[in-house]
């Protein structure tokens, strides 16, 4: 096996991650705005853009699900059982004395097998949850004449809230993940460029420089 840079994030995978990154942030903010917990911006405000983000953010999902079922890149979201126990002992124990990181980053397979779990749960358990709520309580003037439609209401929105939260802590964790093993600007680069060390076993390599040589320095 031998260490190359290779164009492992597409221009669409980076202007997904950034423009979703960009529209979560503005939907935290202005979530946390309609619940008061902020002032910087009205109410009615903070209710038009949160719309505007939601359904600009839905757009870009059902863009980016196309783009991943369609490439294959899908396949680097299944979670595995190989070596992750390593991973989970890396970052609650090995990390703090300084050892490697176990998994070594490869062509065919991006996310070690603790971040495949959580892109996992996050695009297959916190997304959908987030969206079926967030459109309920979009809709509710559709709905909110049937009885028990309030009491419904009140579980739509607590189901919403608290699947913000946990996507705000998904976030949290990414940022501070990219402060440890390295400078954050090493993390973050690769999401700029396109370009991290990958390994590469004899044949990948070969491919890549005969058919791909502009993805592999």
């Amino acid at each position: 096996m031998s260490t190359r840079e290779v164009l492992i994030y597409s221009h669409f995978e980076r202007f997904w991650h950034w423009t979703q990154m960009a529209l979560i942030v503005t939907m935290l903010i202005t979530g946390f705005a309609i619940h008061g917990l902020h002032d910087w911006i009205s109410f009615d405000r903070a209710v038009t853009l949160h719309t505007l983000a939601a359904l600009a953010l839905l757009g870009l999902w059902v863009l980016a699900t196309f783009w991943l079922f369609t490439t294959g890149n899908w396949k680097h979201y299944l979670p595995t059982a190989r070596g992750l126990g390593q991973v989970v002992r890396f970052y609650s124990y090995g990390i703090f004395l300084g050892e490697r990181h176990p998994y070594r980053k490869a062509f065919w397979r991006k996310h070690n097998p603790l971040q495949a779990i959580a892109y996992l749960a996050l695009k297959g358990v916190l997304f959908p949850l987030i969206w079926a709520s967030g459109i309920a309580y979009l809709l509710y003037f559709a709905w909110g004449d049937n009885p028990g439609a309030a009491a419904w209401l009140q579980w739509v929105a607590l189901v919403h809230t608290a699947t913000a939260y946990a996507i705000l802590a998904f976030v949290v964790m990414h940022v501070y993940m990219l402060t440890i093993g390295g400078s954050f600007a090493h993390h973050v680069k690769p999401m700029l460029t396109g370009f991290d060390k990958v390994e590469l076993s004899p044949e990948e390599e070969a491919y890549l420089i005969q058919d791909e040589p502009s993805h592999i320095r």
